[in-house]
């Protein structure tokens, strides 16, 4: 790597004390020379703040749309890595995001963030910063990765564990069995545009009804995934929880299934309860993610996809989320 693109986006890494409590604030990029220049590290590097610079719990689609601008001007401009600076609430929704909205581009994009600001006594600001640097200076295969508490993880793949602790992000252990992508068609790579999608997440839960269901359905979301237990089953016995889905899916909502387990995998045929709950319409979302599903939808329907085309597209490994 020869010359990184630094994109500084807020979050704690960069925060400072003010009367409200921590908020993002400017001029990190002199902070982060320094400590590069106390280092020796000799880098070529570009920086540049997103503004607004949010607090990464204000995370919205427009803001994974203005990251993805800013770095694909910036891939075309020249630069062969990229560092983006993130807060830790959002951070592997981000990456996940990132990961589909950057499909073959040339060039990996690295993303971390801190639990404590910069400056912390004993904080992780700065080792995660530096840390990310050198892994990319070493060399880091192209795609969206994630770097935190010296460990670099797959954009796609990785979660937020833990609220406080430092090792608080990591990959789980989810199987990963489906089929990977042949050649994407060019309306599904890094140079395509994007649009804002209204997308939901719903958990099954004891006692869940048709009515939330349809509450839900009816807001005019485009895409709904719906978190289920174990390997796939619901309410399979709610006929009317399952003719909202099936109605849903008849007027062109897509509806993805993944598993609530931390290790969760989403196998269609294992009950009969799940393959009920399939037959509405559901595409098994494999061992992806909440994340993952989320960020890889947004990218399929943002591009104007058709539902057919959407579900085709979701049930293939796009960049390592779905197969090992």
């Amino acid at each position: 790597m020869k010359n990184l693109f630094v994109l500084y986006t807020g979050g704690t890494i960069g925060m400072l004390q003010t009367a409200e409590g921590l908020a993002p604030a400017g001029g990190f990029e002199a902070r982060m020379r320094e400590q590069l220049d106390a280092r020796g590290v000799a880098l070529d590097w570009r920086f540049e703040e997103l503004l607004p610079l949010i607090d990464s719990a204000n995370m919205r689609q427009v803001n994974w749309l203005a990251m993805r601008d800013a770095i694909v001007t910036a891939v075309e401009a020249g630069c062969d890595g990229v560092l983006l600076l993130h807060g830790t609430d959002t951070l592997a929704y981000s990456a996940a995001a990132l990961g589909f909205l950057l499909l073959g581009l040339p060039v990996p994009v690295v993303l971390t963030g801190a639990m404590l600001p910069a400056g912390s006594e004993g904080g992780d600001a700065w080792p995660n910063l530096l840390g990310a640097v050198e892994a990319l200076r070493q060399g880091v295969a192209p795609g969206v990765h994630l770097y935190f508490n010296g460990q670099l993880l797959h954009g796609a793949r990785a979660s937020k564990l833990r609220s406080e602790a430092f090792d608080a992000f990591a990959e789980l252990p989810r199987p990963r069995e489906a089929k990977r992508a042949g050649n994407l068609p060019a309306g599904l790579d890094y140079r395509t545009p994007r649009q804002p999608v209204n997308l939901a997440v719903l958990p099954l839960f004891p006692g869940i009804e048709a009515g939330h269901v349809r509450g839900l359905l009816g807001s005019g979301v485009k895409g709904l995934i719906l978190e289920c237990y174990g390997s796939g089953t619901g309410p399979a016995d709610d006929l009317a929880l399952l003719e909202a889905l099936r109605e849903a899916h008849g007027r062109g909502v897509v509806l993805v299934a993944t598993s609530q387990c931390p290790a969760g995998h989403v196998q269609a045929g294992v009950y009969a309860a799940g393959s009920q709950l399939m037959a509405t319409g559901l595409v098994p979302a494999g061992g992806m993610t909440r994340e993952a599903a989320l960020g890889k939808l947004f990218a399929l329907l943002g591009a104007g996809l058709a539902q057919e085309e959407v579900e085709h597209w979701f049930a293939l490994d796009l960049c390592g989320e779905m197969a090992d």
